[in-house]
């Protein structure tokens, strides 16, 4: 199958000019990556140690603080006084020094002082704590 041209035409052939050029770009380009992600590797970096580290064997569990209306504690579903709460608080941050952690959840019409007197417990004994809300749609 040949292909005929009109005499006068000028013939226009594709220039590989362009497309060579992004090959050569994007093997540059790969070579370039490839040779820093090698040197991230490479990196000797003295990690510290430690004479009594115990590994962590399981996530803490969070505590769950109920109050209802009438400011009665319940932690983790059970009755409990607030010296029995700090109490526990106590034994679960000896156990857990860096990450134990207090959800309270308390009543609309709950009096405002047995919620601060939780967040006060939970400061003292060294737990973080967080407020949980109701979104306003009940």
């Amino acid at each position: 199958m040949a292909v005929q041209f009109k005499r006068g035409s000028v013939l226009s052939a594709l220039s590989m000019t362009p497309l060579i050029d992004v090959v050569f770009l994007l093997l540059i380009f790969f070579l370039v990556a490839s040779r820093l992600s090698e040197e991230d590797r490479v990196l000797d970096i003295p990690l510290p140690s430690a004479a009594n580290a115990m590994p962590i064997t399981e996530q803490p569990q969070e505590l769950i603080v109920n109050i209802d209306e009438r400011g009665v504690l319940y932690v983790n579903s059970k009755y409990m006084q607030t010296d029995e709460f700090e109490e526990l608080l106590l034994g679960a941050v000896a156990e857990n020094p860096v990450g134990q952690s207090v959800i309270i959840r308390a009543d609309r019409s709950v009096a405002l002082q047995t919620p601060v007197d939780v967040m006060d417990i939970c400061l003292k004994c060294g737990a973080t704590y967080s407020l949980s809300i109701a979104d306003g749609e009940s």
